[in-house]
């Protein structure tokens, strides 16, 4: 369960050019096109949380949880998500490019159509139910291919 409600993450987010969530609880959330950018959410949960069209430029990322976050066409350019729990994360469309997925977990995750240019995907764990950006699936798809 949240720790904040949509209006109160805006009123968070309005009021600082690095919003500082890292740790905060923000599963089930509707975060429906909210502009993150700059923010750190080190260890933050985003479990289930709705993401769509969300801009997370060049946030610190570290260790989230977006098990199952419905996130297609959001924007994660440059954004740190080394060891995050991606597991059934919505990612469809979404801009990744020169993301650090360092140790991310991509258990699951749909990645259809995602621009994934120059991201780091050194120790990335996927499974066979992974869709990659081509649509190809699991082992059929490389990471590096995407790069």
């Amino acid at each position: 369960m949240a720790e904040l409600t949509r209006k109160e993450l805006i009123m968070v987010i309005n009021g600082s050019e690095r919003p500082r969530l890292a740790g905060v609880d923000l599963s089930g959330l509707d975060m429906i096109r909210l502009d993150l950018e700059n923010a750190n959410l080190r260890g933050a949960s985003l479990q289930a949380s709705k993401m769509q069209e969300a801009i997370l430029r060049l946030s610190n990322m570290t260790g989230v949880n977006m098990t199952g976050t419905q996130a297609p066409y959001s924007d994660f350019h440059k954004s740190v998500m080394v060891a995050a729990n991606l597991t059934l994360a919505n990612l469809n469309g979404a801009r990744m490019t020169e993301v650090n997925l360092t140790n991310a977990i991509l258990n699951g995750a749909n990645l259809q159509g995602a621009n994934m240019k120059n991201a780091i995907v050194t120790g990335l764990q996927f499974d066979e139910a992974t869709v990659w950006p081509d649509g190809k699936r699991g082992s059929a798809g490389n990471p590096n291919n995407y790069v």
